[in-house]
């Protein structure tokens, strides 16, 4: 053959070659058709699965994907998308057997192998399988160190497992790669870490080690309000009352929400000291600030009724009542007291009278789809837009239950 002819029809063939290759990785011959495989995501199946999907009905959507995925079982997003919907469902085996499949595929890049392994250890979590879970994670971050779900899931791990410095090491890792805006999260939750590992050095009666853990959480989250507390129990358990008491004291400057959570501690430690009216004044200052905080009420109410005062203390938790009558601790204060009065019926009718005053419930009806809440009736959810799924929320009286057994019904 003219050499002249040689070089065109290599490149002829070569062409070809490439033309038929990206013909055949294109299309595929399903039930006598030929089926184009990047249009699988543009089927009705497969759009229509997406549609259910968002609306949270996950069977429907499994039914539609699979449908999809007769089109072409070789999928790999798609069977991904099904392992994690089985899991979704409660079919965790079926899940498992499904991303153990795609992992014996040939030719998994990197990113694939990384995105089969992530799935395959949410399953092993989901089906209780600790060491499974943090063995696929830790794979997946061999593969891609900066996989946040993995780097997320792994720390979650270490945390039930009360791996503390591990969960605080991933921690850190993840705020590296994290983006700036997730840094503030990432810091809270370092500092809450910190604390964790304080109060192991404190179980070990390292005080010194726990000081500085208690006061690097403060330092990175000054709203870590269990730090504050802690610290204040090592300073107390350091003879050292008197830092303690600054240190709960700061506490509810910081985080007057929450100033109820020291309040126990520095009570005893007032009356310890000699100086009851500290603490009357810091409750009187709470209240005066928040008038709806009620648990600045029941603590010195509490109080009152230990140093002989009960007729005060009543007169404080009646207070706290009109604010909050759901909280059952209040009731029983006022039960104790009265009871311990022998029940005068003048103190009996007024607290039978705030509690009749007092709305507990307005009309609460709840839909059965998606839990969402309503005061009223309505025949449409708002939420779910199914229609006629709200049914009114009762609570049993205890009465009713002791009265019907295990199977009685709600009032």
């Amino acid at each position: 053959m003219d050499s002249t002819y040689i070089l065109p029809a290599i490149l002829t063939a070569l062409l070809l070659g490439i033309a038929g290759g990206k013909i055949w990785e294109r299309y595929k011959l399903v039930q006598g058709k030929w089926v184009d495989r990047r249009r699988i995501r543009q089927t009705p199946h497969f759009i229509v699965g997406l549609n259910y999907l968002v609306a949270g009905r996950v069977d429907l959507a499994i039914e539609q994907f699979e449908a999809a995925l007769a089109l072409d079982p070789d999928a790999l997003e798609l069977r991904l998308m099904l392992g994690n919907l089985y899991r979704e469902r409660g079919q965790v085996g079926r899940a498992i057997q499904e991303h153990q499949a795609l992992l014996q595929r040939p030719r998994l890049n990197p990113m694939e192998h990384a995105n089969v392994l992530l799935c395959l250890g949410l399953d092993y979590r989901q089906a209780g399988f600790v060491d499974r879970a943090s063995e696929a994670f830790s794979e997946v971050l061999k593969l891609d160190p900066t996989n946040e779900a993995a780097l997320s899931n792994l720390e979650k791990l270490q945390e039930e497992q009360h791996q503390w410095q591990d969960a605080y090491a991933t921690r850190q890792r993840l705020a590296a790669v994290g983006s700036p805006a997730a840094q503030t999260r990432s810091n809270t939750i370092l500092a809450f870490l910190e604390h964790e590992l304080g109060l192991e050095a404190a179980g070990r009666k390292d005080f010194a080690e726990a000081s500085r853990r208690f006061e690097a959480a403060i330092a990175m989250d000054k709203a870590v309000i269990p730090a504050y507390l802690s610290l204040g129990d090592v300073r107390r358990a350091q003879g050292d009352e008197k830092a303690a008491a600054t240190i709960w004291e700061q506490a509810v400057d910081v985080s007057p929400d929450r100033a109820h959570l020291p309040l126990e501690r520095l009570e005893t430690l007032y009356v310890a000291q000699g100086r009851p009216d500290r603490f009357v004044a810091l409750c009187e200052r709470l209240t005066a600030a928040a008038p709806r905080e009620w648990r600045a009420r029941a603590a010195l109410a509490r109080h009152l009724a230990s140093q002989g005062n009960p007729t005060g203390a009543l007169e404080l938790l009646f207070g706290a009542l009109e604010h909050n009558p759901h909280a059952i601790a209040i009731h029983q204060a006022i039960w104790g007291l009265l009871s311990a009065l022998q029940l005068p019926q003048a103190l009996v009718a007024r607290y039978i009278d705030t509690t009749r005053q007092s709305v507990f419930y307005l009309d609460p009806h709840v839909c059965t789809r998606c839990r969402y809440r309503s005061t009223g009736l309505l025949w449409q959810c708002p939420q779910c837009h199914e229609w006629n799924t709200f049914v009114e929320e009762r609570i049993t009286p205890a009465s009713d239950i002791d009265s019907d057994g295990p199977g009685g019904a709600a009032a």
